[in-house]
């Protein structure tokens, strides 16, 4: 298996986009380079560019949204890690085949029209990893 191309984002769990974003335009100054919706993780997303990376700034939905359920229990800040790989799916099928704990053991829907999958903390030291194949331009 070979290594992961880049880390493609950072994502940072925030109450507000609105609230949040200002910090890192502003004071960093960081470039917006957009925002969406992503429904099949109930959440609002912002990214900004930095360098081949981006980081990506995760507003719940709903109180029901995985990331609302983090930040109840954590608080704002550091939720996950991501990863640009080449084929998702074979990379999930192939970390299940060596008995890496997966969040998601078959692709689903991401931003930006990636198809995405979570590798489970308990597998990984306590950090959340996302692996991201992205469409060929």
């Amino acid at each position: 298996m070979s290594a992961p191309n880049k880390i493609a984002h950072i994502g940072i769990a925030v109450k507000s986009l609105e609230q949040s974003l200002p910090f890192y335009t502003e004071q960093l100054g960081l470039t917006l380079v957009g925002t969406e919706k992503v429904e099949s993780e109930q959440v609002n997303v912002a990214f900004l560019a930095i360098g081949e990376s981006r980081i990506e700034l995760l507003e719940p939905l709903s109180a029901d949204s995985p990331i609302a359920k983090f930040i109840e229990k954590r608080g704002e800040g550091v939720h996950h890690i991501a990863f640009d790989v080449d084929d998702v799916a074979s990379r999930l099928q192939q970390l299940k085949e060596q008995g890496v704990a997966l969040i998601h053991e078959v692709p689903k829907a991401g931003a930006h029209d990636a198809l995405i999958g979570f590798l489970h903390p308990k597998a990984t030291g306590g950090v959340l990893y996302e692996l991201c194949q992205y469409p060929k331009a």
